[in-house]
């Protein structure tokens, strides 16, 4: 009885795992990040503090989601209507995985840091030898890969609605371009932090889904490693 108990409480915990992951969009995000980051690190030799440091980062923000999933869920079956403070308990929790969050991405940047700095300085010295002018080809490129695909799919204009995202395409070709004529790696990782808010405000403003920008984040990527590599 006690081992059917056991296995039932067992089944039970993953049961929440699993109704978080399919029911919260942020839980499947922080799943995939998770996975790449996990992946990544096979390829670098990570001591067994930090890699102690990562697991504990990736699971505070797992722990972390579900507990406000699981608030937000008894919040609403309580208060199935506007109140402060059921925002106000709503918002705090979201914050928490805020908070674990930026952590995360703290630890991860001081972790792959150093790793990552002699990879990237092999790169920018092949690329940072490329004309000038190849920049502005890449961003002009960039801008008719969005208006052919969206000409493709007739929907929404250049730079509003549809598919791809153009502001999220131009923002990630501007980053990469920036991330492969600089040696600062502080730099780059600004960079991308600038694409990723634009992104986030075409979603803000519901202009665009995240489908939308991430496709036109990866088009501006590709596009501009690409056309680098050729040139």
């Amino acid at each position: 009885m006690k081992l059917r108990r056991l296995i039932d409480s067992f089944n039970y915990a993953v049961q929440g795992i699993i109704h978080t992951l399919s029911t919260q969009k942020n839980m499947r995000i922080h799943f995939f990040i998770a996975i790449f980051i996990l992946v990544l690190s096979l390829f670098f030799d990570l001591s067994r503090i930090e890699l102690l440091i990562l697991f504990l980062s990736i699971t505070f923000v797992f722990v972390l989601e579900m507990i406000n999933t699981a608030i937000e869920t008894a919040i609403d079956l309580y208060a199935n209507y506007y109140h402060p403070l059921a925002k106000i308990a709503k918002n705090v929790a979201a914050g928490a995985v805020l908070i674990a969050a930026l952590n995360a991405v703290l630890v991860g940047y001081l972790l792959f840091f150093d790793k990552l700095k002699p990879i990237t300085d092999v790169v920018v010295i092949r690329v940072i030898k490329s004309p000038p002018h190849i920049t502005f080809i890449i961003l002009m490129l960039t801008v008719l890969g969005v208006i052919g695909l969206k000409a493709l799919k007739r929907e929404g204009t250049p730079f509003k609605g549809g598919m791809p995202s153009g502001h999220s395409a131009i923002a990630f070709s501007a980053a990469t371009i920036i991330s492969l004529i600089t040696k600062d790696t502080l730099v780059i990782t600004l960079s991308f932090f600038m694409a990723l808010l634009v992104a986030q405000t075409r979603i803000e403003a519901k202009i665009h889904s995240g489908a939308e920008t991430f496709m036109g984040g990866l088009l501006g990527t590709l596009i501009t490693l690409l056309f680098f590599q050729l040139f």
